[in-house]
């Protein structure tokens, strides 16, 4: 087995372990006023079924190693390219080995964001569905005084007859 054929499998393995995302929601849904857990819990079921549905029964963490292994293949290609051209035939090696490197680097990256994308809108389909079904759904939010105007009024105008001040120089 060659050099490169081992630093691209090592580098597979340590990608494939970078790209952990969960497979089911990620967010707090609370049981409805009047619903029983045993309800919470069929609806709860339906409702992963329905959001893993809604990201088209894709995995998180497929679609994080597939991002991250299409990046570090791409790396190792151009790298490979970059190599051989500076120098000759041994750069190649060097160039796919450093190509795959960084190539690896930036797949864990993207393939984060797209694990990260995909499980947002898992949780998004999730709390769509709990909510649809009567379950209480926290959201952010702030406490405000409902006396407190927000209108903020512009400073008055300057008096009548008051002469404007001179230019600075």
């Amino acid at each position: 087995m060659s050099f490169m054929s081992r630093t691209s499998i090592v580098g597979l393995l340590l990608l494939g372990g970078c790209a952990t995302i969960p497979s089911g929601p990620s967010v707090m849904v609370l049981p409805g006023t009047g619903k029983s857990f045993d309800a919470f819990r069929a609806d709860d079921f339906e409702c992963r079924q329905f959001a893993h549905q809604q990201i088209g029964g894709g995995d998180p963490n497929q679609a994080a190693v597939d991002s991250g292994v299409a990046s570090a293949a791409v790396g190792t290609l151009i790298g490979a390219a970059a190599g051989a051209a500076i120098g000759g035939r041994g750069g190649a090696a060097t160039g796919a080995g450093t190509g795959l490197a960084i190539g690896a680097l930036a797949g864990t990256s993207a393939g984060q964001a797209s694990g990260y994308a995909l499980q947002r809108r898992y949780d998004f389909g999730y709390q769509q569905c709990m909510y649809s079904k009567g379950h209480r759904v926290p959201v952010a939010g702030r406490f405000a005084d409902p006396h407190a105007s927000s209108y903020i009024s512009p400073p008055p105008p300057p008096p009548p007859g008051t002469p404007p001040p001179p230019p600075l120089r």
